[in-house]
């Protein structure tokens, strides 16, 4: 136990208040797991919080809560959030209760919580308080809801993609009458807002487990559901994931695929690095697979030409309505683009990679050398995982070996003047025409034409500018 959180237990028992370590800390310590934070539960009311922190010589550092009946308390530099025991009821709001009030036991305090691993307690001495069968569940790997959960959903509609979330988090899969209680709550998610619902998926993408929890998302309907933003003082509804909806209806050809597109899609999100920009490309690299315009038929096999492109501009849609940065949209998205051009060079050996670096150098998404290395690097991620989830196939040597290539390659490509290596002999060389010269200098690296030296940049230079003042030469004598 963070030695924090125990001299607060302390300090609240010890002035004859009952306190405990609640939710997500307690489930964690019993999967022999480190918590990420403790969240404390006590029988003290705000202020006495707030007394017993000053006799203590704690600062409360945020009182914001306070109408909640929570107290942040700074404890030897951590941060220790202490709650009042609490019931609470909700109205037409889908997330925020409509009345909280104190409540005076602990088994009332967690009755009112989402998931039974989320509500179990735990004293200083380590006993553990499970009211609602938390600790059988997690023993079962199971993630059932505190009492009726319709009414769990009903509540707090956020709870339905806590589901997706927990799933992926824990590897525990939602018992059934938790899956059927999701569609009768769906109506509640228009009253989400799209920040707290996107981040709830952030949070999913990067779990352990993450396709199970993605599986949830979309076969339970509630990708297909939309929630909203204000904009103006004026709410919009915003459709959440309706894209991925035809996926698990979607066969590929054999034998290059041995799944169909969706468990394909999740293994590949599986098989990547828990980074959310890989990550979200693998969710959408195949998404247009299947779709009208793309899906064809060529010598009895099922195609899909083209769904690099489609699959761009439907990842770009998404993660636009998502109010997402528009620079990191156009990073998933020009993967999304990558991932067949990236298997074309790695599987056939042909093509000329050095063009084709060339050509993003100069009209791709990016502004730094460092940017496009980057780019490259995510690239090889998403096509490994991509490998992986065709067949099952360990060998991706060969695709980590040409990614690896690939990168050197771009680290050797400047996209910017910045990128190139010129020193202060340019500037007092080119003075006013510094700029066009860089943008000389920098198309002829580009080309392979002109080695990034300093040296050999500021010769080059040197000539340009010859080259120039001759042309100014001879154009002014034929004006006279």
């Amino acid at each position: 136990m963070e030695q924090a959180v125990r001299k607060v237990l302390i300090a609240l028992t010890g002035k004859g208040y009952e306190a405990y370590i609640v939710g997500g800390a307690v489930r964690d310590l019993l999967l022999h797991q480190v918590p990420h934070d403790y969240d404390i539960t006590t029988s003290a009311h705000p202020e006495e919080i707030r007394a017993v922190a000053d006799e203590q010589g704690w600062r409360v550092v945020d009182i914001q809560g306070a109408q909640f009946g929570i107290i942040a308390i700074l404890v030897d530099s951590v941060v220790v959030e202490t709650a009042t025991f609490r019931g609470e009821s909700y109205g037409t709001d889908s997330h925020r209760p409509e009345k909280i009030w104190y409540a005076t036991t602990l088994q009332e305090d967690v009755s009112r919580r989402d998931f039974t691993v989320n509500a179990l307690a735990m004293d200083v001495s380590g006993t553990i308080y499970d009211y609602v069968g938390g600790c059988k569940d997690i023993r079962k790997k199971r993630l059932a809801a505190v009492g009726d959960p319709v009414r769990r959903f009903q509540e707090d509609a956020l709870r339905l993609f806590r589901v997706c979330r927990f799933t992926g988090q824990l590897d525990f899969l939602p018992t059934k009458d938790v899956l059927a209680a999701m569609p009768r709550a769906f109506s509640r998610v228009e009253g989400l807002s799209l920040a707290r619902v996107v981040a709830e998926i952030d949070k999913l993408m990067v779990t352990p487990y993450v396709a199970k929890g993605l599986d949830v998302l979309v076969r339970s309907g509630l990708g297909d559901c939309c929630c909203r933003k204000k904009k103006s003082g004026v709410y919009t509804l915003v459709p959440i994931l309706p894209e991925l909806a035809h996926l698990p209806h979607t066969p590929q050809s054999r034998p290059f695929h041995a799944f169909d597109a969706w468990f394909h899609t999740l293994a590949a999100v599986a098989h990547t690095p828990p980074e959310l920009t890989v990550r979200y490309a693998a969710l959408f690299h195949d998404v247009a697979k299947g779709l009208p315009g793309i899906r064809g038929v060529h010598q009895g096999r099922l195609t899909d030409y083209g769904h690099d492109e489609k699959g761009a501009a439907i990842a770009a849609q998404i993660l636009t309505r998502w109010e997402k940065p528009e620079a990191w949209v156009c990073r998933v998205a020009w993967l999304v683009k990558t991932h067949m051009k990236f298997h074309y060079f790695a599987n056939t050996g042909m093509g000329d990679v050095d063009k084709w670096l060339r050509k993003e150098a100069q009209q791709g998404p990016f502004h730094r050398t460092g940017d496009l290395t980057e780019a490259v690097g995510q690239a090889t991620q998403l096509a490994i995982g991509d490998v992986l989830a065709c067949s099952g196939s360990s060998d991706t040597n060969g695709t980590a070996s040409f990614g690896e290539y690939m990168q050197l390659l771009a680290g050797q490509m400047p996209v910017h003047t910045k990128d190139l290596h010129y020193d202060r002999r340019i500037p007092e060389q080119c003075g006013i025409l510094t700029g066009a010269c860089l943008q000389v200098l920098l198309q002829r690296v580009q080309n392979k034409n002109l080695k990034n030296d300093p040296e050999i940049l500021a010769k080059a230079a040197g000539k340009w500018l010859q080259r120039q003042r001759g042309a100014y030469d001879n154009d002014d004598e034929s004006k006279q």
